[in-house]
C-alpha cells in the first residue's frame, strides 16, 4: 500500500512539472511566433524601401544560407556577391507569411507564405513570378531574429 501511495504522490509531482512546463514553453513559442512575424514584416518592408539586397543583407545571419535557382550561398558574403552579381534590373520583391511557428525552447523558428518577384532582365525584358517562400528564422545572442535560411 505504502509502495502505491508513492507512486501516487510521485506521477501526481511529475505531472504537476510537466504541466508547469509546457505552459512555459507555450509562451515561449507564442512570444517567438510574435517576434518572429515582426522580424518577417520588417524584413519585407526593408526590401521595399530601400531594396532586396539590403534588406537581405540587413536579416541574414553571418552563417545564413540563401537557397536560389538549385544553388546555395553559405555567409554573408556569398550572399553579397550574390546579388552583386545579378543582372537583373529593377528588382521588387514582396512577401507576406501566411504562417510561423517556433520551438519550445523560443530561439528559433520558420515562416512560409506568398511571393511576388518582379524584375528586368537584363534586355530590359519583364519578369514576373510568383510562388511560395519558406524562411528558417534564429533568435542571436542581442535578441535580434534573422534568417539562417531563405
Amino acid at each position: 500500500m505504502r509502495i502505491i501511495f508513492v507512486s501516487s504522490i510521485f506521477a501526481l509531482l511529475l505531472t504537476g512539472c510537466q504541466s508547469g512546463i509546457q505552459k512555459d514553453d507555450a509562451a515561449a513559442i507564442e512570444q517567438a511566433k510574435q517576434e518572429i512575424l515582426q522580424a518577417e514584416k520588417d524584413f519585407a518592408e526593408m526590401a521595399d524601401a530601400a531594396g532586396v539586397q539590403a534588406a537581405f543583407l540587413a536579416f541574414a545571419a553571418e552563417n545564413a544560407v540563401l537557397n536560389r535557382d538549385n544553388d546555395l550561398y553559405q555567409g554573408l558574403d556569398a550572399i553579397q556577391r550574390y546579388f552583386e552579381q545579378s543582372p537583373l534590373r529593377n528588382v521588387s520583391l514582396q512577401w507576406q507569411a501566411d504562417f510561423v511557428d517556433a520551438a519550445a525552447s523560443g530561439d528559433m523558428g520558420y515562416t512560409y507564405g506568398r511571393y511576388v518577384f518582379v524584375a528586368e532582365d537584363p534586355a530590359g525584358k519583364p519578369i514576373r513570378t510568383a510562388g511560395i517562400f519558406h524562411t528558417v528564422w534564429k533568435k542571436q545572442p542581442d535578441g535580434k531574429w534573422k534568417f539562417v535560411y531563405d
